[in-house]
């Protein structure tokens, strides 16, 4: 750590720690975008059990786990075309409510006292109610963890140091379709709109432990 760089502080009463996109057919082997690198790059960073263990520690402090989930009605109806990832998502008859591709990966399904937010976009914020919930318990930090780096993540952290939050990005509890890909997003969009830190340097900024 550098002299000038900040030593992360959070508190848990004021933090909230979201678990994005982490479906079978987002990180998983056998998913609709496996062949886009998706699967393997998770399994790489490992992070599947990271956030796991992440989300236990955020758990023991008392920080409420919120996991957003990217859920279409078969068919996609509704599911505007008006993008690459949309007509993806539609092709690919992907993250189909109901089905193995939407639920929770294995290692990260929803615990008691957990929550779900569903969406149709890139964004966790767009048109569904984590702003209703975050206002609710009182939010001001917000860590994202999840999948993909370059996607999802990047869209959520920037709004949400638009919209007011302290937005902190689980450096290793995120994983994308490459190495690249993942670099370029934690290492330069996300540089401006938020904070990155490990899962161990999270935890230990609420306090808890990361069991190894």
């Amino acid at each position: 750590m550098s002299e000038n760089e900040e030593v992360l502080k959070l508190d848990p009463k004021k933090t909230v720690m979201i678990i994005q996109d982490m479906q079978n057919d987002v990180i998983s082997e056998g998913g609709a975008f496996a062949g886009d690198g998706g699967a393997e790059h998770a399994k790489s960073q490992n992070v599947v059990e990271k956030v796991a263990r992440l989300a236990e520690a955020a758990r023991s402090a008392g920080v409420p786990v919120i996991h957003v989930h990217y859920v279409v009605d078969p068919g996609a109806p509704g599911l505007k075309q008006n993008a690459g990832l949309y007509r993806a998502v539609k092709e690919a008859k992907a993250l189909v409510r109901g089905t193995w591709g939407a639920a929770a990966a294995e290692g990260v399904e929803p615990q008691e006292g957990d929550i779900v937010v569903e969406k149709m976009r890139t964004s966790a914020w767009y048109n569904t109610r984590l702003m209703t919930l975050l206002q609710g318990f009182g939010t001001e930090s917000v860590i994202v963890s999840g999948a993909w780096t370059h996607m999802s993540i990047e869209h959520t952290a920037r709004y949400g140091g638009d919209a007011g939050y302290d937005m902190v990005v689980a450096s290793d509890g995120c994983s994308s379709i490459n190495d690249e890909w993942h670099n370029v997003g934690l290492n330069y969009a996300l540089t401006a709109v938020g904070r990155t830190a490990t899962c161990d340097q999270i935890a230990e900024a609420l306090g808890a432990t990361v069991k190894a």
